[in-house]
């Protein structure tokens, strides 16, 4: 390790060993951002596969995400308020399918009541294929 190395301090500091192993380098740090879909919030990477809630979108065709709320590579951190303005997660839509199944089961004692009930969502697996941001412009 180099003595500038942030990840030195850690591993000296008596973090658990599996920690200063995943970041032992800088090149571990990959450029990842945090995008909002469906409700829920992802954080992604360029080539990660992840599932998504249901999108209009058909399989091998491409999905484009604009709500960006941070990105960060190993040195930089930009976050927006809420949004980055100009930012696009694009994605190409791998298959439709559906998560596993999901039962709720409702039960009082001594009553003789018992309800199931159960669903399973339906999700769309997408494969980040780039992050981009907006490009500065010098306004003089």
């Amino acid at each position: 390790m180099q003595r500038g190395d942030p990840t030195s301090f850690a591993c000296q500091a008596g973090l658990p060993v599996e920690f200063c192993a995943a970041f032992s380098s800088l090149k571990a740090l990959m450029a990842y951002a945090i995008i909002n879909t469906g409700g829920r919030q992802y954080r992604i990477a360029e080539g990660d596969t992840i599932d998504v809630d249901l999108l209009d979108v058909d399989p091998g065709k491409t999905a484009t995400f604009g709500e960006v709320l941070m990105f960060a590579d190993g040195k930089n951190v930009m976050h927006g308020n809420p949004l980055i303005s100009g930012a696009k997660v694009t994605a190409e839509v791998v298959e439709q399918r559906k998560d596993k199944k999901v039962i709720a089961f409702k039960y009082k004692r001594r009553k003789g009541y018992h309800r199931t009930v159960g669903h399973r969502r339906k999700l769309t697996r997408v494969k980040i294929k780039s992050i981009s941001l907006p490009t500065k412009s010098k306004n003089t």
